[in-house]
């Protein structure tokens, strides 16, 4: 008799336990609900912002400006926004109030979540116009399943929690946010994640409405003139009702007939462009890159001498010593420049916007990657480069006005690992000389001032205004060297971070017929057996044997390239 009466007491201070717990969680979450109702108009009805497949279909305003409010005392809180990206990396961004008050480079951070786990934070450089400094963390591998997500704070490592009266608010979701915007003198350019997501298919602008400001209601809204793949144009505010100039401005896009305001990081700055130096260059060249330092010397150095003058730089990124390397570029006279570009899979909206950003500053732009190398088989009878020998394709003279050409196309040749294991020493013209027998692809050198309106792109290709044409070259005249299939040390990383917007994680089965995706590798970044000697098809040492004859230095003991 006795041990059923312990036995019911155990259960019961059990049950009492359980339900007491719940209980608190109920209440939490409640209040978090709570919370962001404050940051939306009464008028308006709240969405949660979380993974859930609902079909819900209520208004929401993401307020994303004032998600933490900044107060310091002998503990910190830090004005943040957060958002979940690809691979559970979590993107910090620091307001740009605070990003001026944090105190050293050095100090060490971390992202203390919700449930009190916390992971460290990494410097991931700064967001421009405004300033913002940002910060990388992983998602802690408990809370994955805890859904709805919510945003982490930002702490110093050795300081005490921040004491806060709120709940966090839910983590943004990087597959629908407004993340970046470029103001030109005439309209607004937003880039935007998860409204035209399906290749081909673009809504109608009239759609949207762009929204200036917290005020989803009463603020000011602008037409939208253009909806094309991440590119969204409307028009800018009058002065009297935003200024862009004298207060940092967030604002975002309305999707009219789903009653709802896209979340987003970007403000509204007045107009900007690349600086253009003493005169407008003829030729330069665009890229993306993620920690490409140990190949930026050889690409630069090799398409400046064949008449590339300046080269521009989307860094999505790196983590290596990129910065360093343009540092040591821009002392020996090359004209380099890097925006920080940190945005995951977005290659065309990054081009996109180079072809607004620079067309001050540039004519024609060559839209190719570090890893390629625009060569023609004409050039082996030259004793060294010229810069007239891409200039003259786009000289004046060859260019007819009755034609109105602007573009022309290159076919790529695609190398593969021929035999490497690790990085060629003497750079990727030296080391890869085995490639595939035909043709794949190809890339582009567009005049900017001919780029339709929409800013339509295919990577390395854009849609032209109405009447200029786009002339393909042949493969006997001019062809781009693709060092693909690299020594797989290189291209494992190159597997992780892809920037195709088409195939958004190789290790999962969408798009498998991609030509992003490389034959017979599959989902895992998992050396094939056979790796090195994969993609050879025909050998291949035109451009080699050209480098080594304009670059080489060939001493009494070994030959050198620089």
């Amino acid at each position: 008799m006795a041990r059923k009466v312990r036995n019911g007491l155990l259960y019961f201070v059990g049950a009492v336990i359980v339900c007491t717990t719940f209980y608190h969680l109920f209440l939490y979450d409640g209040a978090t609900i709570s919370a962001r109702s404050s940051h939306v108009n009464p008028s308006s009805t709240i969405q949660s912002n979380s993974f859930s497949t609902s079909a819900a279909s209520n208004a929401i305003h993401e307020n994303i400006t004032a998600n933490t409010p900044s107060h310091f005392g002998p503990s910190r809180s830090i004005s943040t926004t957060s958002i979940l990206l690809p691979g559970w990396e979590v993107l910090v961004i620091v307001s740009p109030e605070d990003t001026s008050l944090l105190e050293s480079e050095s100090d060490e951070y971390v992202c203390l979540f919700n449930t009190n786990e916390a992971s460290p934070a990494k410097s991931a450089g700064v967001l421009p116009f405004p300033n913002r400094a940002t910060f990388k963390c992983v998602l802690p591998v408990r809370i994955r399943r805890r859904r709805p997500f919510k945003q982490p704070i930002l702490k110093k490592l050795l300081e005490n929690q921040p004491e806060t009266n709120y709940p966090p608010p839910l983590l943004l979701r990087w597959n629908f946010i407004v993340y970046d915007s470029l103001t030109t003198e005439n309209d607004v350019i937003l880039f935007v994640k998860g409204v035209n997501n399906r290749q081909g298919t673009n809504r109608d602008p009239k759609e949207f409405r762009c929204v200036f400001g917290d005020d989803v209601i009463n603020g000011v809204k602008t037409a939208v003139t253009a909806s094309m793949q991440e590119v969204f144009r409307c028009q800018r505010p009058e002065p009297t009702a935003v200024s862009a100039v004298d207060q940092q401005v967030n604002f975002s896009i309305e999707i009219i007939p789903e009653n709802r305001v896209v979340p987003s990081v970007a403000y509204y700055t007045p107009p900007r462009s690349l600086e253009k130096g003493p005169q407008k260059s003829l030729l330069c060249a665009c890229t993306m890159v993620y920690n490409v330092a140990k190949f930026l010397k050889e690409w630069v150095l090799y398409h400046s001498k064949i008449g590339v003058e300046k080269f521009l730089l989307y860094d999505n990124g790196s983590d290596d010593n990129l910065a360093k390397v343009v540092e040591e570029l821009v002392k020996e006279g090359f004209d380099v420049k890097t925006y920080f570009w940190f945005w995951p899979k977005t290659q065309e909206a990054g081009f996109s916007h180079s072809s607004v950003y620079a067309k001050n500053a540039c004519t024609w732009m060559m839209f190719i990657d570090v890893d390629e190398f625009v060569y023609s088989p004409s050039w082996h009878d030259s004793p060294r480069p010229s810069k007239s020998m891409l200039q003259s394709l786009i000289s004046p003279e060859k260019v007819s006005t009755k034609l109105k050409l602007g573009q022309f196309s290159i076919n790529c040749h695609e190398f593969g690992p021929s035999n490497q294991r690790i990085h060629p020493v003497m750079g990727v013209t030296q080391g890869y000389n085995c490639r595939r027998k035909y043709e794949n692809r190809h890339k582009s050198v567009t005049l900017l001032s001919a780029i339709d309106d929409s800013l339509i792109n295919a990577i390395h290709h854009f849609g032209l205004r109405p009447g200029y044409t786009t002339r393909k070259l042949r493969t006997e005249d001019m062809v781009v060297n693709h060092y693909k299939y690299q020594a797989w040390p290189e291209f494992k990383t190159k597997f992780r971070r892809r920037v195709s917007a088409y195939v958004l994680d190789w290790t999962k089965k969408v798009n498998p017929k991609s030509k992003d995706r490389t034959p017979g590798l599959g989902f895992s970044p998992t050396e094939p057996n056979g790796w090195p000697k994969k993609f050879c098809e025909v050998h291949d040492d035109e451009l080699k044997e050209l480098t080594r004859k304009w670059f080489g230095n060939k001493s009494r003991l070994e030959f050198q390239m620089p």
